[in-house]
Order: C-alpha cells, then structure tokens, then sequence
C-alpha cells in the first residue's frame, strides 16, 4: 500500500549559514505538514537536477507547521502551485 503524502513547492531560498545551498519547502494544500530538501547549487559542468513542482514523500519525512501565518501562507501557494502546475512541472 502507497501511503506517501503529496506535496507542492512553497518556498526557494538560499542558505545564509553555507554557500552555494538552495533550501526547497514543499507543503501539503493545508499548509499543516512540509518537507524541507536542500540541495547543492548546481555546477556549470552540467549536473543540473530538475526542481518539480510536487513531490510524493512518505509520511515520516513531514514535520508539521505550527505558525498560523506560515500554514496559510503555505497552503495559499501549495494551492496556486496546483493550480497552475502539473506535479511534474520542472519549476
């Protein structure tokens, strides 16, 4: 039985604390739950790997929102992301 959980990018933001890092949220349409991937900018030798517009992740990789404001937040963009997206969109 597949029980992973469906998520939407929400965020793309570059670490402060380590060069060359992306940190990518992606949340459930909720907002209540996120999965949180960094991952190493790209070098230009042509190691690109793609960033899609949603994610099935399992369960335990969630951790939960507990900010009002950021679950709204979240779940407006997961919504938009949806909307205008096909979950293996490159975004």
């Amino acid at each position: 039985m597949d029980d992973s959980v469906r998520v939407w990018l929400v965020e793309r933001t570059y670490s402060d604390d380590e060069q060359n890092l992306i940190i990518l949220v992606y949340a459930t349409p909720d907002g209540t739950r996120y999965f949180r991937k960094e991952r190493a900018l790209p070098s230009f030798t042509g190691s690109a790997r793609p960033t899609l517009a949603a994610l099935d992740v399992s369960p335990d990789q969630l951790g939960s929102v507990d900010d009002e404001e950021t679950r709204e937040r979240y779940a407006s963009e997961a919504g938009r992301m949806a909307d205008e997206h096909d979950l293996d969109d490159e975004i």
